[in-house]
């Protein structure tokens, strides 16, 4: 990935939009078409690549305790 292209993956049962080499303009969401949406929207701002990273459902939506 190069600097500034966004990556839609699960994260222990909650999606996450991760900004390479930005980590402050990573957001979490609590739905995976939420997430894709907002990083396309993301990556389409930064003029950037949009990649989301499939995941088996775990049938959990966020992490207890986190």
């Amino acid at each position: 990935m190069a600097d500034g292209d966004v990556r839609t993956r699960d994260k222990r049962g909650q999606w996450v939009n991760e900004v390479e080499g930005h980590p402050e303009r990573s957001e979490s969401y609590s739905g995976k078409e939420e997430a894709i949406e907002a990083g396309a929207a993301l990556a389409e701002e930064l003029g950037s690549t949009h990649t989301v990273e499939d995941a088996a459902p775990t049938g959990v939506i966020t992490d207890p305790g986190d």
